[in-house]
């Protein structure tokens, strides 16, 4: 008897917003500088969320959304921030040198200062 073999789709992993929110943080992690790394990210969760849809809600063509998030184009921030929105998931900042807790705490207190500031 053959053993049959598919290639593996990280796709078929991405669930649930939460899968996708954390897909994202680990690669943000450890891309480093590699843009390309992430936008391949992205682009695995608009394939999980479906790119079709992800195309009427950016105004960006489906086409140009596959090029963009292969890993291999080369997209604008605009493009990503606009991708990022569309998905439901959001980019943050924390310094480095900080611990997940510490990077926890100062999420709250700057979400707390731009809801001030608003």
């Amino acid at each position: 008897m053959a053993l049959k073999l598919r290639k593996w789709d990280v796709v078929e992993e991405l669930k649930t917003d939460e899968d996708m929110a954390l897909y994202l943080e680990a690669a943000m992690e450890e891309a480093g500088d590699d843009a390309a790394f992430v936008a391949k990210v992205l682009g695995d969760i608009a394939r999980a969320k479906g790119m079709t849809q992800l195309a009427r809600d950016t105004g960006i063509g489906r086409e140009s959304l596959y090029k963009a998030l292969s890993g291999e184009g080369n997209p604008s921030f605009a493009t990503i921030l606009k991708v990022v929105r569309a998905l439901g998931v959001r980019l943050h900042a924390a310094p480095a040198t900080v611990s997940a807790k510490q990077a926890r705490v100062s999420r709250r207190k700057a979400t707390g200062a731009l809801a001030a500031a608003r």
